[in-house]
């Protein structure tokens, strides 16, 4: 574990950080010492979880971004944001995500799952990639899930119009996080800016409240065998802090330890697909 204030002089944005593992990892890593910047969808909310971290870690350098993952423009805007606020970023936990169904598309026209899961922080890491670059050495840590051995990617089908189910939809983005970590690390070989991805446990947070059906009702019938938020985000904070993971990238994580994921998210041509693909999609370059 890291020593108190470890992360003195250290900005870090974290996804997703006003509700279960995302305001955890906030929060440990205000207690470091870092200056943490949280997003979030609604100000109002960010302004809640900015006064409870900054009190509970006695570390006023706790800021609030607004962004919304269900829009592109709002990803875009939130990264313009924090560029122009922060002249470095040395940790960046894309933590925000959910299970949604019944299906239904995006203001982008997008699977919920696909966006909000993936295609925003593929997005947004893009966008901060050279403010990354600028700070290394830094870190790109990317919540995935064991359920990512449910997904599998079909690319004439990636948005699930025949035969959708929110957790396959939600296993395919999972999916995706991993394969992006990949081919991330890859593309920054050499440049002191490590990628991971990571299984946080199965969580007991609301994050399953936005499905119906079968899906939530089994949130909410096994709640009681779920980890805390903050046992969750214990792999979260250790990629993000722990020296004993300097200069380890491309990884999937569980409990603290490299695991092997799905033969699927080892697939380094579907990794690189998935790249050009996420790349057109979200209107950027793929180089």
């Amino acid at each position: 574990m890291s020593p108190p204030w470890a992360l003195r002089g250290k900005t870090c944005l974290v996804t997703g950080a006003t509700s279960g593992i995302g305001k955890e990892t906030a929060l440990a890593l205000a207690r470091q010492g870092a200056t943490v910047v949280l997003t979030c969808r609604t100000l109002e909310r960010g302004r809640a979880a900015q006064r409870e971290i900054r009190v509970a870690s006695e570390n006023p350098s706790v800021e609030v971004l607004v962004g919304d993952h269900t829009s592109l423009k709002a990803v875009r805007a939130m990264a313009d944001d924090f560029l122009a606020r922060h002249d470095r970023l040395h940790v960046l936990v894309n933590n925000a995500g959910g299970v949604f169904g019944p299906r239904r598309l995006t203001e982008d026209a997008f699977e919920y799952n696909l966006q909000i899961n993936h295609l925003a922080h593929f997005l947004l890491t893009n966008l901060l990639l050279d403010r990354l670059q600028e700070s290394a050495p830094s870190r790109i840590i990317t919540v995935s899930s064991g359920a990512h051995r449910w997904g599998r990617l079909e690319f004439e089908d990636l948005q699930m119009e025949r035969g959708f189910t929110a957790m396959g939809a939600y296993g395919r983005s999972k999916l995706a996080n991993i394969l992006f970590t990949r081919e991330l690390a890859r593309r920054l070989a050499g440049t002191g800016v490590t990628a991971n991805a990571l299984h946080p446990g199965v969580v007991g947070t609301g994050f399953g409240s936005s499905a119906t059906g079968p899906v939530r009702w089994g949130f909410r019938w096994f709640g009681w065998a779920m980890l805390s938020p903050a046992r969750g985000a214990d792999t979260s904070i250790f990629l993000a802090s722990s020296p004993e993971v300097a200069g380890i990238t491309g990884e999937y994580f569980s409990k603290r330890r490299v695991r092997s994921p799905s033969p699927e998210a080892r697939d380094d041509a579907a990794a690189r697909r998935l790249w050009e693909v996420s790349a057109r999609l979200c209107g950027i370059g793929a180089d």
